[in-house]
């Protein structure tokens, strides 16, 4: 299992190893397409209210950090 920066979580053993958001089962890849279809974070968080705005940043930096490697 590896954390990222305590809020992005891989384990194989959830979510088919995708990265989660810690202690959910909602990936990364779901809240990065919410905003990248243009919802906005405060939008996100309505639809999905278990994370935090931390969270949904942190699945930004994550992409961000993707598109360098």
């Amino acid at each position: 299992m590896e954390y990222i920066a305590d809020r992005i979580t891989i384990d194989d053993d959830l979510c088919n190893g995708k990265p989660t958001i810690t202690r959910t089962r909602l990936t990364v890849s779901t809240v990065l397409e919410f905003i990248n279809a243009g919802d906005t974070k405060e939008e996100v968080l309505y639809h999905y209210p278990s994370p935090e705005q931390e969270d949904i940043e942190a699945c930004l930096r994550f992409q961000d950090l993707q598109k360098q490697n």
